[in-house]
Order: C-alpha cells, then sequence, then structure tokens
C-alpha cells in the first residue's frame, strides 16, 4: 500500500517549503504539531524517497556581474533528432530524464559558484544598495546589513524591544540545550 499524505505532512512540508532550513521545533511551533511528530513525519518522508534532499534555492540576480553565471543553452548532438522522433515508452524514462537534466542543471549552478563571488546588498534600514564594505551588526543567530553606521544605529534604536525579544528567546534555548 502506498503511503498517503495526510494534514499533519502537508502543513510540515508547507511549512519547510517556505524556508527549509527551519528546525523541527520552529515547524511544531507553526503547526501546531509535537516537536517529536515533526521529526518522526520528517524522517518517514525520507526514508520513504520523498523528500530527496534539502538544497539551497540560489537568487542569482543578486549577483554583481550576472551574465557569467546564466547557465549555457543545452547543445545538441546528431543523435538528438533521432530520440526526439522516437516515442518514450514509459513514464519512468520520462522521470529518469527530468531528474538528469535537474542534476545537470544543479551541477553547472555548483561549477560557477567560486570563491570571490559577489553578492549585492542592500542596507536593512534604508533599502539602498551597499558600496564597499558592509557595517553588520550581529545578534542571536542574525545578521544584518547596513550601509553607513548612522543606519545600524537607527536600525538599533528602532527595533531595540524585538531585538531584546530575540536575545532572550535565543538565550533561554541556548541554556536549555
Amino acid at each position: 500500500m502506498p503511503l498517503q499524505l495526510d494534514d499533519y505532512d502537508v502543513s510540515i512540508l508547507r511549512s519547510l517549503l517556505k524556508d527549509g532550513r527551519k528546525s523541527f521545533r520552529e515547524v511544531s511551533r507553526e503547526t501546531g504539531i509535537t516537536t517529536p511528530t515533526v521529526k518522526a513525519r520528517f524522517t518517514r518522508l525520507v526514508n520513504a524517497g520523498f523528500i530527496k534532499s534539502v538544497s539551497p534555492i540560489l537568487d542569482f540576480s543578486m549577483v554583481e556581474n550576472e551574465n557569467i553565471f546564466k547557465p549555457e543553452p543545452e547543445r545538441r548532438q546528431q543523435h538528438d533528432t533521432k530520440i526526439e522522433n522516437s516515442k518514450i515508452e514509459s513514464h519512468s524514462h520520462i522521470n529518469n530524464n527530468k531528474m538528469r537534466t535537474a542534476g545537470q542543471l544543479q551541477r553547472d549552478i555548483g561549477s560557477k559558484i567560486k570563491r570571490g563571488l559577489k553578492i549585492k546588498l542592500n542596507c536593512e534600514f534604508c533599502k539602498g544598495p551597499i558600496f564597499g564594505v558592509p557595517h553588520v551588526y550581529r545578534f542571536a543567530n542574525y545578521e544584518r546589513f547596513f550601509c553607513c553606521t548612522a543606519c545600524m544605529s537607527d536600525y538599533k534604536q528602532k527595533y531595540a524591544g524585538r531585538i531584546d525579544s530575540i536575545r532572550r528567546k535565543f538565550e533561554e534555548e541556548k541554556n536549555r540545550l
């Protein structure tokens, strides 16, 4: 009998699709499902082969020289025309081709990510572009980037209550572990 997704599975997957970096505890809070159940359901979906991997989604529009990172168009070989004219016999053959294409695309992108790649940043406060070295404000597990010390200072002042709350929660969780 095939594995059938229920409401718990669906809500866990939807939560992870928003941000796959979430901990089981964060997914639990968002979905209202207990943390052990979230972990067990996730593990079951991995073991069943439904979740193949948790992979980052990269936004190459943030790369300064984005043209060199776009994938090259596929080059056709002579025997490709013979394959196009033949009928594909099974769905598994189609799925294997899709997986191979996705894997090839992943390798192409992976080979273009190199040391020194520059990512465009916008100031967390004024939303303007950051030129040069950003001013970084670190608290709890977060990093915020600013164009100048004035923006960083204004951000700290505006969000002081929220930052303190995040720090307290972070410290409490850290002490529990």
